[in-house]
């Protein structure tokens, strides 16, 4: 985009993380924000933080899994702020476990908000975005976007549809001066873990622990999201473990499935109870 001051900018998933960190990004630049999340709480706390900051904000609890309620969230941005020129399909979940181990709710779950939550934000906002002289549009993926891990098939499938939906959008949508660009974060800190669903607590220990380590802070994600809307480009890989599983599938592309697979056996078998 040419210009980001005065926009109005629509962010899901704004009442933590990457969301509340791209949301106060973009009011720095001058951005009018329209904020959705289901947590009431959080979201509060991200408009006070904007509010303080002498930021124009506008909240809504909105589920994205819900074609209804993302429908009423766009005609609310239209009635409060008169459209939207910039989205940022932040919000996401996560579930974890082997494939035959997890239970359909949960993968509905999943896939609701991670890729019918863009679907959504992308079928009901585009009518304000194609009304602007120009827009732009930012879809959460994520480094699983690029392979499939053993664990995370259905994270993994989420994120991939979401990077294909995008590319798609992306040549759809250029003629029109809408951009369209997918985020590829690798380890962030955020609450992603704690707050998904898995079975095994031990391994959500151990990899929100890894998290709170090595994670970047997602100002990180978020200062590289205002840079990709401002230099258009379709996508961005976030941190070097990003771009390092980006590079290792187009080199091997079987090669690091049989790594992983072989991997995750010896795991499993390091992890099974041993005979009485």
């Amino acid at each position: 985009m040419k210009r980001i001051s005065g926009r109005v900018a629509v962010v899901t998933g704004a009442a933590s993380g990457i969301g509340r960190a791209t949301a106060l990004r973009l009011a720095e630049r001058g951005c009018t924000l329209a904020l959705a999340d289901v947590d009431p709480v959080g979201l509060d706390e991200t408009a006070a933080i904007l509010a303080a900051r002498g930021a124009k904000v506008s909240t809504a609890v909105v589920d994205v899994a819900s074609a209804p309620a993302m429908e009423a969230f766009a005609r609310h941005v239209e009635t409060t702020h008169g459209g939207a020129q910039i989205l940022v399909n932040n919000a996401g979940v996560v579930i974890a476990g082997p494939f035959a181990e997890q239970r359909l709710a949960d993968l509905e779950w999943l896939f609701g908000v991670n890729y019918w939550g863009v679907v959504h934000g992308c079928h009901f906002f585009l009518p304000l975005l194609r009304r602007a002289d120009e827009g732009h549009i930012v879809n959460l993926s994520s480094m699983f976007g690029f392979l499939g891990l053993p664990a995370q098939s259905g994270y993994c499938a989420t994120k991939a549809a979401v990077r294909a939906l995008s590319e798609s959008l992306y040549a759809e949508l250029r003629s029109e001066r809408i951009g369209v660009t997918t985020v590829h974060p690798g380890c962030i800190d955020t609450s992603i873990v704690r707050s998904g669903r898995m079975d095994d607590e031990v391994m959500r220990r151990d990899v929100q622990a890894l998290f709170d380590r090595r994670g970047a802070p997602p100002e990180t994600v978020a200062r590289a999201i205002v840079g990709a809307i401002e230099k258009d480009r379709l996508f961005v890989r976030v941190r070097p473990e990003s771009v390092a599983t980006d590079v290792l599938k187009r080199l091997f592309p079987a090669a690091i499935h049989r790594f992983l697979a072989a991997r995750f056996a010896r795991e499993r078998r390091a992890g099974a109870p041993s005979p009485r």
